[in-house]
């Protein structure tokens, strides 16, 4: 396959809708491309049903003289990279091996930076603009639009400070360019070996803000943690399904023994914690999002560091601090249900607490809440 005819192919793919999310190519299946959350077949003249063959050859024009994805797909079955063709998208890529032949996913990269308008971001994260230092995590499962989220966040700062901005990304998806704020940005594996590494690099090229991609390791932490405690803004993203989740995690990286020390350094350095979950829209046009925001504030940072116990959890204050911009999934999935936003059903499937939330939902559509009751299983749920 041409890089010609590779090109009119994801043309064609993306022309199906502007809601496209992402193009999957797959041996034995059609092209496909991902719209609003249900997989979609295209009908592309010589591509009815790809083989090994074409898989293989767009591989292949992904990688073109990209030594570092090229070793990495021989030595670990998988690659990263980013691509882009002239006039059309940019595209996250995943490139990975199963069944002894290809498979690719290409996760498509707005051209636009989102605004916070765009995303429907809650306006208390405008706040994290003006932090002068510490940790903000965005979290979420794969797909859920953290790298949207903090691409919104970092234009905001770019706009409106004058500040030295680096990113460490695995790949670069958006590319923001200098506005009152410079920005770098860093590719893994093009540019520098690891996040740590790269990391404490920056450390040395006095940036006011560091975005790391993803923390997936203890020594990415611990340089985070170190980075935020020197008078840096850290923002990144960690793939937990809720803000107490993330809080577990991050202690969890670190061995039993120093659990009383990162607790105490963990709750001065944290600054907000957004989770995130994309929900399908009731009207079928889209997918809208659901945050939960754990905020900085006298009482989560004393959770955090001594340990939640009986009434005292991460949870509560949550739900009791919306005067401080805090809120829980569950109150967002229910504001979202009745206001016909979503659907009774796809909110209960996003629960936290799909038992809490029914009762909550008690006086809303009795007939139907009820059915969904009598076949409701405690045990289900988006987290268990």
């Amino acid at each position: 396959m041409s890089t010609f005819n590779f090109s009119q192919a994801v043309q064609q793919m993306l022309s199906v809708s502007d809601k496209v999310s992402d193009l999957i190519f797959s041996p034995g299946r059609p092209p496909q491309v991902e719209l609003i959350g249900k997989l979609t077949p295209v009908k592309l003249p010589g591509l009815e049903l790809l083989t090994p063959a074409h898989t293989g050859a767009i591989a292949k024009a992904l990688i073109g003289n990209h030594k570092a994805a090229e070793e990495s797909l021989e030595t670990n079955g998988s690659a990263d990279l980013s691509f882009s063709l002239t006039g059309l998208s940019r595209f996250r890529v995943n490139i990975f091996k199963q069944r002894g032949t290809f498979a690719i996913v290409m996760r498509v990269v707005p051209n636009r930076i989102p605004t916070f308008d765009d995303l429907g971001l809650p306006p208390v994260l405008a706040e994290i603009g003006e932090l002068k230092n510490g940790i903000v995590l965005v979290t979420g499962p794969t797909g859920s639009g953290k790298s949207s989220s903090l691409a919104a966040v970092i234009d905001v700062i770019n706009q409106t400070k004058y500040y030295h901005i680096v990113t460490i990304e695995d790949p670069i998806e958006f590319m923001h360019q200098h506005k009152n704020s410079t920005v770098h940005q860093r590719e893994l594996h093009s540019d520098t070996a690891s996040f740590a590494y790269a990391l404490r690099a920056a450390l040395r090229q006095a940036p006011k803000v560091i975005l790391v991609g993803e923390i997936r390791d203890l020594e990415t932490m611990e340089v985070a943690l170190e980075a935020s405690e020197t008078g840096h803004l850290v923002l990144s993203t960690l793939h937990t399904t809720d803000a107490v989740k993330t809080v577990e995690r991050l202690i969890g990286i670190f061995p039993k023994s120093q659990e009383h020390i990162v607790r105490i350094r963990l709750a001065a350095a944290f600054r907000f914690i957004v989770s995130q979950r994309l929900m399908p829209r009731a009207d079928g046009t889209g997918r809208v999002a659901a945050f939960e925001i754990l905020k900085s504030t006298a009482r989560t940072r004393d959770y955090v560091e001594k340990g939640e116990r009986e009434g005292k959890s991460l949870y509560d204050a949550m739900r009791d601090g919306s005067l401080d911009g805090m809120q829980i999934f569950d109150g967002e999935i229910e504001r979202m249900i009745r206001n016909g936003i979503i659907t009774l059903a796809d909110g209960l499937a996003y629960a936290t607490n799909r038992q809490n939330l029914m009762l909550q939902l008690s006086d809303f559509g009795t007939g139907t809440l009820a059915e969904e009751m009598r076949g409701s299983n405690p045990k289900t749920g988006f987290i268990s």
